[in-house]
């Protein structure tokens, strides 16, 4: 490969709570054990160098006052957009910037509801979403999404158009590809969910911020696209913070085409004064979007489809009363330890502590609406995933 996946960085005093923090109050690691960071939505590869380049090379001006956005910035995105998703005919009037996805979910709703209001999401649910539409007032109401014989997890269309009905919904989070379950929708998918949404008149929020992490060959399918109604029902987040790791610089956008709703987002995004862009954040998003972030993105998701296959097939064979869908989108998998704990009769917490002990920092899965499940992130070195499936396996399983 052109790009390094295989070196283990030391992110050590580098500013990385997914290095630095246990999720989880008062576990420790046993001493002999090193961490593995395999819990928040965090990478452990090193960026393209394009967007060290890019930041680099506007830090050594020494001036960062006030300024505006670069239409360098917007043709990155209409060129990413086009050559990624398929997406054509897109303007810079209609990408907004954002300073990040759960912020314009809030915006959005702001707009078109008001506090008190019910919200249709999907369950399992982002425990960003949770925490974002509840801190701001809004009552989440839940679809469950089910698996089907063979595991894969699928949205209830039936259950959607009635509890959207009964609640009174006027708006709806949507998650594609899925987080946490990792479920890239097919076109039919998202076609069947948009008819429910327009069915019953309802603003769409379209998270898709993972839209570029794609396994194994499976494609995603901009909301918008599916047809001229959901092109015009829908507000699409995206970013590249989880694509190239930038969370820590913060920096989103939006892609809004009807103008009704557009206008009414972006005045809500405005009324805080606190919306907007840091200058060395435009230029990580203009480095990154350029040729070579294509190829690292390519790469990339190579070495992640390799850790899914690995890390999904151990886990089939080795830990017993484990379940879980194999992921066709994102670095995350999501397991369902009911089995295992009742047959060997342990909590969640002792399961999850048992893992720390040995380094391995993963994810309590509860938050995320699941009440036995784990989080794991496979966003490092192959090596480190094999390592980490081995402390498992000896030591906790």
């Amino acid at each position: 490969m052109k790009y390094d996946f295989t070196s283990v960085m030391d992110r050590t005093g580098q500013d990385s709570i997914a290095v630095d923090v246990i999720p989880f109050e008062g576990a420790e690691v046993k001493d002999g054990f090193s961490r593995l960071p395999m819990w928040v939505a965090d990478m452990n590869f090193p960026t393209v160098p394009t967007i060290t380049d890019a930041i680099i090379a506007r830090a050594g001006h020494p001036a960062f006052g006030y300024f505006s956005m670069r239409d360098a910035y917007y043709q990155a995105i209409i060129d990413w957009q086009r050559d990624r998703h398929g997406v054509e005919g897109l303007t810079a009037e209609q990408i907004g910037y954002e300073n990040g996805v759960l912020g314009c979910v809030v915006s959005a709703l702001n707009a078109f509801c008001s506090a008190g209001d019910n919200v249709l999401l999907h369950s399992p649910t982002y425990i960003g979403f949770t925490m974002s539409l509840e801190n701001n007032g809004y009552n989440i109401i839940h679809s469950d999404l089910v698996q089907d014989a063979d595991g894969i997890w699928r949205m209830d269309y039936e259950d959607m158009d009635k509890k959207i009905r009964e609640n009174h919904i006027h708006a709806a989070v949507f998650c594609s590809p899925h987080n946490p379950t990792g479920r890239v929708w097919e076109r039919w998918e998202i076609e069947k969910a948009m008819e429910v949404y327009q069915k019953n008149d309802c603003v769409v929020i379209s998270d898709e911020i993972w839209s570029d992490l794609i396994l194994n060959g499976h494609t995603h399918i901009p909301t918008q696209s599916v047809s001229e109604d959901a092109k015009n029902r829908t507000i699409a987040v995206y970013a590249p913070s989880k694509t190239f790791n930038l969370a820590g610089l913060i920096g989103s956008y939006h892609i809004i085409y009807n103008s009704y709703l557009r206008d009414r987002v972006r005045k809500q995004s405005s009324l805080s004064h606190y919306n907007s862009c840091n200058v060395l954040s435009m230029h990580a998003l203009i480095g990154a979007y350029r040729p070579e972030g294509r190829e690292w993105v390519d790469e990339l998701c190579t070495v992640l489809s390799e850790n899914v296959d690995y890390a999904y097939t151990f886990i089939r064979e080795h830990f017993k009363g484990v379940s879980l869908a194999k992921p066709q989108g994102t670095y995350m998998l999501y397991l369902d330890c009911e089995a295992w704990c009742k047959e060997h009769d342990k909590t969640l917490d002792e399961l999850l502590r048992a893992g720390y002990e040995v380094g391995v920092i993963w994810q309590d899965g509860r938050p995320f609406h699941r009440p036995y499940a784990i989080r794991v992130n496979l966003a490092l070195p192959h090596a480190l995933v094999v390592e980490a499936f081995d402390r498992l396996e000896k030591y906790v399983f």
